[in-house]
């Protein structure tokens, strides 16, 4: 590597630390020797000429009452903005989130932390605060201090979906929402979205149906059947991953056509939509957009505090496809 740019050991060292200033014509002899080379860094002489373990931890908990394929669309690109950062995830699932982090955090196995499936009082919060690594995360917690936060902003997703619909002159609704159990353990995301779109609905004068929808086969299909069975509403607005998945098969089987017998919106990301061929008119979710600004956050507090500045809460304003499902 050395010889091929043309410098010193020492200086290749440096180029890849950053503990000294190079040249910058020096820099881009050492990095086109990188490229010709194929070569990549030594993370453990890396960690150690930087005192970073380049590594970022990724706190996920997997609820046996949550659609994995959704929770998994942030999963990568989490990932891939801390490759291209220089850094490797390390992703946690244990069940008991406070005492993982704790003992993660302790043992200096990471240079900062990310959080999914955040609730609106964490558990894990408070073990956050007193560690010595800076934290960001993808969910809005009841308080957010200390941390940088993005999250989409449901309460005018759900408002939006309802103007979608008023706007259409659908005047009765069904609305398919999370189940309790995301409710009981501080899932905000849900009743955000959900009381929004009831106040929505109540300003337009329109009468909702308001189901807490399953996420377990055959459980998802006999709901839905039991739905349209009702025949109440002529549109359904869908929030709950595991009902809209199914729903085109259970639709298709039963004969109903979208949307001259029935007007469906949802609330997923385009690359969800693509993998279970969904058709219909949704809020765009957002978690490659999500996953990226959480982790440049948190590197740049990682790098440079002081730079990085004040904290951030950011919600992603909701984008909506209309995919034809509605008239």
């Amino acid at each position: 590597m050395a010889q091929r740019a043309g410098v010193s050991r020492s200086t290749v060292s440096y180029a890849l630390s950053g503990k000294r200033a190079i040249s910058r014509k020096t820099r881009e002899r050492i990095e086109a020797a990188i490229r010709e080379l194929g070569f990549t860094p030594n993370a453990g002489a890396r960690a150690l000429a930087t005192s970073q373990t380049l590594v970022i931890g990724l706190f996920v908990h997997f609820f046996q009452d949550e659609f994995s394929p959704a929770m998994l669309q942030y999963v990568l690109p989490i990932a891939d903005a801390a490759r291209e950062a220089g850094y490797d995830i390390l992703m946690v699932t244990e069940t008991d989130g406070p005492k993982a982090l704790e003992r993660i955090s302790s043992s200096e196995m990471v240079d900062g932390v990310v959080l999914l499936n955040v609730a609106h009082e964490d558990p894990r919060l408070p073990v956050m605060r007193k560690i010595r690594q800076p934290g960001s995360m993808v969910g809005l917690p009841k308080n957010t201090e200390g941390f940088d936060v993005f999250d989409l902003d449901f309460e005018e997703s759900g408002r939006v979906l309802v103007d979608h619909l008023a706007e259409r002159g659908h005047r009765e609704i069904v609305l398919i929402t999370p189940r309790k159990d995301v409710y009981d353990r501080g899932g905000a995301y849900a009743w955000r979205f959900q009381n929004a779109a009831l106040q929505q609905a109540a300003r337009y004068g329109m009468r909702v149906h308001w189901f807490h929808g399953e996420t377990q086969q055959p459980a998802v299909n006999r709901q839905i059947g039991e739905i349209l069975d009702a025949n109440v509403g002529t549109a359904m607005i869908v929030h709950n991953d595991a009902v809209i998945a199914a729903l085109p098969s259970v639709l298709h089987a039963r004969g109903v056509r979208v949307p001259d017998e029935l007007s469906v919106v949802g609330i997923f990301s385009e690359d969800f939509g693509q993998l279970f061929n969904l058709p219909y008119t949704a809020v765009e979710t957002s978690p490659d957009k999500l996953g990226r600004l959480a982790v440049q956050a948190l590197v740049q507090h990682m790098l440079d505090p002081e730079r990085a500045g004040a904290h951030r809460v950011e919600l992603i304003a909701p984008q909506i496809t209309d995919r034809g499902s509605t008239k």
